[in-house]
């Protein structure tokens, strides 16, 4: 069985300079239903790999996320998930490692395990730039919205020069891959492979 395949999946508006804003103190600073949903899709059924402030962030009620085993990355020696709102959560769908490679090192192995073949990095910012040279592709959700942000998406170097293709989404599709929200806010969802 080949190794499964490792992908970063996140939502980024931009600032006044062009920056890609993934967060503004520790949260979204959008709310878009589709791109949640699409996450949702994206994910389940694969192993999650986050760091803890990204754990933290994630509302009490959605801790671990359902339907994944969360792996969580922290330099927090001894650290435990406990969650006093969500009883009986602590330890459980959830893996604690000390280092993005040995987190991705234990989703895969979980990936395995289920056959799912898939591990998804779901942030933040230190986490994506530690996984993005191990990444087989990554699935951004573009949000034409300026923000002030903290957290930055990692530079995803496209085109003849880059490693990255951009290969779903984007020019080629209809209107560029722009749809608006019900929340009427333009975003487009695009799908990014390493070049071999």
């Amino acid at each position: 069985m080949s190794r499964p395949t490792v992908g970063l999946v996140w939502a980024q508006a931009h600032d006044a300079a062009g920056r890609p804003v993934i967060g503004a103190g520790g949260v979204m600073p959008w709310h878009l239903p589709e791109d949640l949903a699409h996450f949702r899709r994206v994910t389940t059924g694969h192993p999650v790999v986050m760091g803890r402030v990204t754990w933290d962030s994630l509302p009490p009620r959605f801790r671990p996320l359902p339907g994944r085993v969360n792996v969580v990355v922290t330099r927090q020696e001894g650290w435990v998930p406990d969650d006093a709102a969500h009883p009986g959560a602590t330890g459980t769908g959830v893996v604690v490692a000390s280092s993005v490679e040995e987190g991705l090192a234990l989703a895969s192995a979980a990936a395995e395990e289920s056959g799912s073949g898939q591990v998804w990095v779901m942030g933040g910012a230190q986490v994506y730039a530690a996984a993005l040279p191990l990444a087989d592709r990554c699935v951004v959700t573009e949000i034409d919205l300026e923000v002030d942000g903290d957290a930055f998406a990692p530079a995803l170097a496209a085109g003849p020069a880059g490693g990255w293709e951009l290969v779903a989404g984007g020019p080629g599709a209809p209107d560029d891959g722009w749809q608006t929200s019900a929340a009427g806010v333009r975003f487009r969802m695009l799908t990014y492979a390493r070049r071999s």
